[in-house]
C-alpha cells in the first residue's frame, strides 16, 4: 500500500484485531500522521457496520477534543470499503513496558504521567465524553514524558438517551481496568475512566494488578465484591498517602470516588511532596546486582527478584542490636545481605549465619504459629532485606513459591549440619543385622 487517501504511507507502526496503524506523510501540512486504517468485510456485513459505527465514534469524539494530553484527530472518513483516521504522531510506545516488575518507573514519573492523565480525562468529560477503555495500551508516551490519551472507538457521548446512542455496546473495554459497574453493565458516566485510571496508577507503582485470578468469573468476583490490597504493603517505598488516593479512586460505590479527574490530580499533586527522596534507578539496579550474586537467590528469576525489591524494604542496623526476641511475634523475615548475627536460645548462642543466610525463616514457614522461638543479635553492622509477610502474600504466586522453596532449602540444610553436631556428642549407635527383605512386589529384569 503505497497511499491512504491523500497519506503517502512511510511505514507500518501497529496491528489491532481489527485496525492496522500507519506512520504516513501529510502532504498539505509537512508533518508525519498516524493513520488507523480499517477494512470492511463484505462476507461479514455485522461486523463491518459495528466497525463503522466504531470509527463514526472516534472521530467524532476525538475532533470535539483539545487538551495537550489527548492525541488530536486531525481527519475522519468513511469509505466504502475502508475507513480512516488520521491521527497525531507520537514518537514514543505506550505505557505497557512500565507495567512490568522489572522496568517500573520512579514514582515521581508515574504520579506525574497519572496527573496529567487525569487534567486530560476531566476536559473529556466537559465534553461530555467517556473512554471506557483506559489502559496502558491506549496511553502513549512522548519524548517529553508527556502522556497522550488515545483510541477513543468505545468512546460513549453522555449527553446523549443511552437508550438510543448506537455507539453504546455492552461489555466492551479490557476487563481487569473495568469499574464494577461496567462489568455490571450500569450506565456509565466519566468516574468508570477515573476508576480504570487508578488501575493504571495501581499497576504503575507495584507491576501487578490490584485484581487477578486464574479465569475470568473468579477476576469479576473480585472486581466486584473484593476490597482493594493496599498499595504500601505491596511496595513499602511508597508514601503512605497514595492508600487513601488508590481506594478511593477503586472506590466501588460511585458517591464514594473521585467527583472528576480535576479531585484525583489535586490529591496526587498533594502526595508528591511526601516523597522524600526521589527513586534512583542505578541505585536500584545497584540492589539488583547485589541479588543477584547472593547464593540463596540463585535459583530466582530476574523478574522475581525485581519483585522481591518491590516488596522488600533495605535496612542498615548497627551491632548487637536485637533483630527477633523470644516470645514475640515479629510480622517479617529477613535475608543477611552483609554482616553476621548470632542466634541464641535461653540465653545460650546456637548458631552464627553471615550474609546469604535467612533469620526468622522458622515463623514464616510455620502454617499457624507465629511465635519466635530464638533470639537474634548482630554480631557487627548489618545490611539486611526485610521482608514482611503480609506483603509477599500479596506478590505473585510465582515468587511465593520459589520464596518457601529456597528457605526450606536452608532450613534443611541446617537441621543437617544440626544432626552431625548432635552425632558429635552422642552415644554409639545400635548396629543392624542386615537390611529388610524386599517387598513381595519388587521386581527384578532378568538378562535376556
Amino acid at each position: 500500500m503505497d497511499f491512504i487517501g491523500k497519506y503517502r504511507v512511510v511505514r507500518e507502526l501497529g496491528k489491532g484485531a481489527t485496525a492496522v496503524v500507519y506512520l504516513c506523510d501529510d502532504p498539505d501540512n509537512e508533518r508525519q500522521v498516524a493513520v488507523k486504517l480499517v477494512r470492511f468485510d463484505s462476507e461479514n456485513i455485522a461486523m463491518s457496520r459495528r466497525l463503522r459505527k466504531l470509527f463514526r465514534t472516534e472521530g467524532l469524539a476525538t475532533q470535539r477534543l483539545d487538551h495537550p494530553n489527548i492525541v488530536k484527530v486531525y481527519e475522519s472518513v468513511i469509505e466504502e470499503e475502508q475507513a480512516y483516521i488520521v491521527m497525531e504522531y507520537i514518537q514514543g510506545g505506550s505505557l505497557e513496558p512500565f507495567c512490568s516488575i522489572d522496568k517500573l518507573m520512579p514514582m515521581h514519573r508515574v504520579i506525574g504521567i497519572v496527573f496529567k492523565c487525569c487534567l486530560a480525562l476531566d476536559h473529556a468529560y466537559r465534553q461530555g465524553i467517556v473512554h471506557r477503555d483506559i489502559k496502558p495500551a491506549n496511553i502513549m508516551l512522548d519524548q517529553d514524558d508527556n502522556p497522550k490519551i488515545t483510541d477513543f472507538g468505545l468512546a460513549l457521548n453522555v449527553n446523549k438517551d443511552l437508550g438510543r446512542d448506537s455507539t453504546f455496546i455492552m461489555g466492551v473495554g479490557s476487563p481487569v481496568y473495568m469499574s464494577p459497574e461496567q462489568i455490571k453493565a450500569y450506565p456509565l458516566n466519566h468516574k468508570t475512566d477515573l476508576y480504570s485510571l487508578g488501575v493504571v496508577l495501581f499497576q504503575m507503582l507495584t507491576g501487578r494488578l490490584p485484581f487477578r485470578a486464574n479465569n475470568p468469573a473468579t477476576l469479576v468476583y473480585k472486581i466486584v465484591n473484593m476490597d482493594t490490597p493496599s498499595i504500601c504493603a505491596l511496595n513499602p517505598n511508597l508514601p503512605t498517602g497514595l492508600d487513601p488516593i488508590i481506594r478511593k479512586a477503586l472506590e466501588k460505590d460511585l458517591y464514594g470516588r473521585y467527583r472528576n479527574g480535576a479531585e484525583f490530580a489535586k490529591d496526587l499533586s498533594a502526595v508528591r511532596y511526601q516523597i522524600l527522596e526521589e527513586y534512583e534507578p542505578e541505585q536500584d539496579l545497584r540492589y539488583f546486582q547485589m541479588l543477584r550474586k547472593m547464593e540463596f537467590f540463585t535459583e530466582f528469576d530476574n523478574v522475581e527478584l525485581w519483585e522481591i525489591l518491590r516488596v522488600a524494604i533495605w535496612r542498615d542496623v548497627d551491632r548487637q542490636v536485637t533483630l527477633i526476641q523470644e516470645g514475640e511475634e515479629v510480622p517479617f523475615f529477613a535475608i543477611i545481605a552483609s554482616g553476621s548475627v548470632e542466634v541464641s536460645v535461653d540465653g545460650k548462642a546456637i548458631a552464627r549465619l553471615a550474609a546469604g543466610e535467612p533469620v526468622g525463616e522458622m515463623a514464616f514457614l510455620h502454617p499457624s504459629d507465629r511465635k519466635r522461638y530464638a533470639t537474634v543479635v548482630t554480631l557487627e553492622s548489618c545490611r539486611l532485606l526485610e521482608i514482611n509477610a503480609a506483603a509477599l502474600a500479596l506478590a505473585s504466586d510465582e515468587l511465593q513459591e520459589r520464596m518457601r522453596e529456597a528457605l526450606m532449602v536452608k532450613v534443611l540444610t541446617r537441621l543437617r549440619e544440626l544432626n552431625y553436631l548432635v552425632a558429635q556428642t552422642g552415644r554409639a549407635a545400635v548396629k543392624g543385622k542386615g537390611k529388610p527383605p524386599p517387598s513381595a512386589f519388587d521386581l527384578e529384569l532378568l538378562p535376556m
